[in-house]
């Protein structure tokens, strides 16, 4: 089968998704870390925050206005965070 194809193919395939005429296979989702909310509840600066996470404040800042997402690694630290708060503490100690 060629390339041309096999994109074919996958575009109907997801034309028939979008109309529901058919059901996705996979559903990935992605839960997006409310930053503001975890700094606010662990009680610390913006600055504090930048600083344990090895990170600037202008990161925190953008990812607390939505404008950008914790993602990767970040992402992870801030859901082990948000499930541990004792964890933050550790990481505020290196």
């Amino acid at each position: 089968m060629s390339i041309f194809n096999d994109l074919k193919s996958s575009l109907e395939e997801a034309v028939a998704i979008h109309q529901g005429d058919k059901k996705a296979a996979r559903v990935t989702r992605f839960d997006i870390a409310d930053v503001k909310s975890i700094r606010q509840s662990l009680q610390v600066s913006q600055a504090d925050f930048a600083k344990a996470l090895g990170t600037s404040v202008d990161t925190i800042k953008s990812w607390e206005s939505r404008r950008r997402n914790p993602t990767g690694l970040a992402a992870k630290v801030l859901a082990t965070i948000e499930e541990n708060p004792n964890f933050y503490k550790a990481l505020s100690a290196h």
